[in-house]
């Protein structure tokens, strides 16, 4: 078995997946609290972001991976009205139930998985979207998990992944300040846990920047890639398309 990154540390890659289900299971109650907090409200814009490029129509299905709380699965659902369905799906069970639970709040009954994004239990060419809002940094084998996205999306298909990246270089010293200083005492405060959140940081760093992570969508099939620096590149949508 080789090794991987778990952040800034070389760990085993059965060890990476304990450790990352461990920070979910952490995080899980107050992810939603959290992530306000950390982007400042700006997540919703994002994902609202992601929601419109997706440009789901009524009847289409769609599979939202590393689903978590449940932000875009509830938008896409709104989507695809009755004749659609959406999917939703994460590796993690803690982060799945508190989504699950949200929805059902939200007066949605979606289909709940818990399913490993590079081993996807779906038939190819079943979806006509698959999403991922900020989890393919967290997967060990992020070309595996690509892969699997291009198979089960019908030819035409859209890929859309929303994820932390490279920040434009300006705003570099601020975000690391913000990133390794505040970032973990607001993890301490909020959530109780400090090293969750450090993990988090130290995870963007170590996550492809913008042209590495259109190159390898490139690699895992897709014809048409293209990506959206948002916030100034503090987060990016990559949009891929399936010839």
């Amino acid at each position: 078995m080789s090794n991987t990154h778990f952040g800034y540390q070389s760990v085993d890659e059965r060890e990476k997946a304990r450790r990352v289900r461990s920070v979910f299971d952490s995080v899980a109650p107050r992810y939603d609290l959290m992530n306000d907090l950390m982007s400042l409200g700006l997540h919703r814009a994002w994902k609202a972001y992601t929601v419109l490029v997706a440009d789901v129509r009524p009847g289409q299905r769609v599979l939202d991976l590393a689903g978590g709380t449940g932000d875009l699965a509830q938008a896409f659902a709104r989507k695809v009205g009755d004749t659609g369905f959406v999917v939703h799906t994460d590796i993690n069970a803690s982060m799945l139930r508190v989504g699950r639970d949200r929805l059902l709040d939200a007066g949605l009954v979606l289909p709940t998985v818990v399913c490993d994004a590079e081993k996807l239990p779906f038939a190819a060419g079943s979806f006509d979207r698959v999403s991922v809002g900020f989890g393919l940094r967290n997967m060990t084998h992020k070309d595996r998990a690509l892969a699997e996205m291009h198979r089960v999306l019908r030819p035409g298909g859209k890929l859309l992944v929303l994820e932390f990246s490279k920040v434009a270089r300006p705003l570099e010293k601020a975000y690391d300040w913000y990133s390794f200083g505040i970032l973990p005492r607001l993890g301490r405060m909020v959530a109780g846990d400090e090293a969750s959140y450090r993990y988090l940081a130290e995870s963007i760093r170590m996550h492809p920047g913008q042209e590495e992570l259109k190159a390898m969508m490139k690699q895992s099939g897709f014809g048409h890639v293209d990506y959206h620096n948002l916030t100034g590149g503090v987060a990016a949508l990559h949009v891929a398309i399936k010839c």
